[in-house]
């Protein structure tokens, strides 16, 4: 099984419009008229291969903790008490 680093943005996005066309053509009824990466457009296959990038980019970052909605409060615990 590959991971995330070995995977291109060329090959997710290949694979993503395989199964997306696979499965709006399925969901339609229109099996027989399947379109295939090379029969898509330029166009969308750069927009298709952009969008893959972005999706790996943000897949393989690092999560980013959520902001606390009390930012002037202290944490239970952590507080300075002097008196």
């Amino acid at each position: 099984m590959s991971t995330i680093q070995d995977i291109s943005a060329e090959q997710l996005a290949k694979v993503f419009h395989h199964y997306r066309e696979a499965l709006a053509h399925g969901c339609n009824g229109h099996g027989a008229e399947k379109s295939s990466w090379e029969r898509a457009s330029e166009q969308e296959r750069k927009l298709m291969v952009a969008a893959a990038r972005l999706a790996i980019l943000e897949l393989a970052a690092e999560p980013v903790p959520p902001a606390s909605d009390r930012k002037y409060f202290a944490k239970p615990g952590e507080a300075d008490w002097g008196c």
